[in-house]
């Protein structure tokens, strides 16, 4: 059993405050032939840069003073140091950077990284910029790599997929809490749905809740739509002090709170403690259930992520106190154990989300309006910086620039939807991102805030 020392629940402090300038994104593919890595995270620092600081790029780089860098596998691009190469080809050498791995979390981690450097007074702007090349290897060998981010002395023997692990979560989730099977279906529709108004999307579509109950079994009972993509794709962000920042930004935006955890990566090896209880919850809520978390429905790296980002950030109830959330729904139970791992519902309920209409747009706490990992990508190196990207644009209040422009649909070779929908939150103040790894052995939470 865990047991917390005064230390391990210290709320994190910046020591100056950081702020975010610009993002920006390339779209996110099965297959992307026609464009190097190297070329890929060009457009999305472009993008941040010309399009959201409007920049010059030489003007840029002479800011520059610390790079951070994303990639989840090695693997994929049979590429070491691959950091080092997409360093030289973005000509920042020979400014100093480093490479972040951890496994899904890997994008959020390295944003972390980059609040540390601005934070600790190290660097004053900061790009960090994550990517996955997933198209060199067939899709099982994709999964095979992606799956050693488990521990290969017991997940590993359950078959090489990670579809396979959460499958077996799903099972048991469904047995103590038995939730309709369809509300979960209704998070794949929600996501698949919203990544349509998109052009970054990969897998976009207007399901019905029987198609994607019906469509191909992956693991049982998880279905080819309730489990997300492998993409090709990079994100990038750009991170500030503030007197940078408003040089060059009358709207930066604030980070208001991060925190990180982890738990072990065996999950065999997680033992129950008493329930972590955030800002919002009373001891009363789980008398029942003293000594029976995490077991195997829950992410103990999540909550305590949560944990220290809500007390940061002054968060007493995420529902009435974000206006936007982006999670990592790499499939439809891990999305749902999220949502009560951060606290959006009591442990077992957290169905009531979706089918209570919070989580769509308009509703309490919008969520994954970007398409999430299920509709729009999972390149992994990318991902955690991705969502952060669509929230920094929602607070900015160009969710509409970046989506609805016809050139941005163009660019990548698509057409934009007849029956396309702004999704912009009205007057939105805060939101947060959930960057996940593994079966839940690392997880950040970052939360933006409107700077001005």
């Amino acid at each position: 059993m865990i047991k917390f020392g005064k230390g391990n629940l210290r709320v994190p402090r910046l020591e100056r405050p950081v702020y975010v300038v610009a993002g920006g994104l390339t779209d996110f593919r099965k297959f992307y032939p026609e464009k190097q890595t190297s070329e890929l995270c060009l457009e999305a620092v472009r993008m941040a840069v010309e399009e959201g600081l409007c920049m010059a790029p030489q003007d840029f780089r002479e800011l520059v003073n610390f790079c951070i860098y994303s990639q989840f596998a090695d693997h994929f691009g049979d590429q070491l140091l691959a950091a080092a190469k997409i360093h030289d080809y973005l000509g920042l050498d020979p400014l100093g950077n480093i490479e972040v791995k951890t496994g899904g979390a890997t994008g959020g981690s390295s944003v972390l990284a980059g609040i540390m450097a601005i934070a600790s007074g190290y660097a004053s702007l900061v790009p960090v910029i994550g990517w996955e090349r997933m198209d060199e290897v067939s899709t099982a060998q994709g999964n095979a790599y992606i799956a050693s981010a488990a521990c290969k002395d017991f997940e590993s023997e359950l078959g090489w997929l990670y579809s396979t692990y959460y499958a077996l979560m799903m099972q048991r989730y469904l047995h103590e809490y038995n939730p309709e099977r369809t509300t979960l279906a209704k998070i794949a529709q929600k996501n698949h749905g919203y990544s349509r108004f998109s052009p970054y999307s990969q897998l976009p579509g207007d399901y019905s809740l029987e198609e994607i109950l019906e469509t191909k079994i992956v693991s049982d009972p998880l279905t080819f739509l309730e489990c997300c993509v492998m993409s090709v794709g990079a994100a990038c962000l750009i991170l500030a002090d503030e007197e940078t920042a408003f040089q060059l930004t009358d709207r930066p935006v604030l980070v208001n709170g991060v925190g990180a955890g982890s738990h072990t990566l065996r999950t065999a090896d997680r033992r129950d403690m008493p329930i972590l209880l955030l800002p919002h919850e009373d001891p009363s809520l789980y008398s029942d259930r003293e000594n029976e978390w995490p077991g195997f429905t829950s992410f103990l790296a999540a909550r305590f992520a949560a944990y220290l980002a809500y007390h940061m950030a002054g968060i007493k109830n995420p529902v009435d106190d974000l206006d936007l959330l982006e999670t990592h729904d790499a499939f439809t139970v891990s999305d749902i154990q999220t949502y009560e791992d951060i606290g959006l519902r009591p442990y077992g309920q957290g169905a009531d989300f979706i089918e209570s209409g919070d989580a769509y747009f308009e509703g309490r706490l919008p969520t994954n309006l970007s398409g999430g990992l299920l509709g729009s990508m999972h390149a992994v190196g990318a991902t955690g910086i991705f969502q952060l990207v669509e929230i920094f644009w929602q607070l900015r209040n160009e969710w509409k620039k970046f989506h609805a422009d016809d050139n941005h649909w163009q660019w990548f070779g698509k057409t934009k939807p007849q029956d396309f929908q702004n999704l912009q939150v009205k007057n939105a103040h805060r939101g947060m991102a959930v960057s996940h790894a593994g079966t839940g052995s690392h997880v950040t939470c970052t939360i933006l805030e409107r700077g001005w």
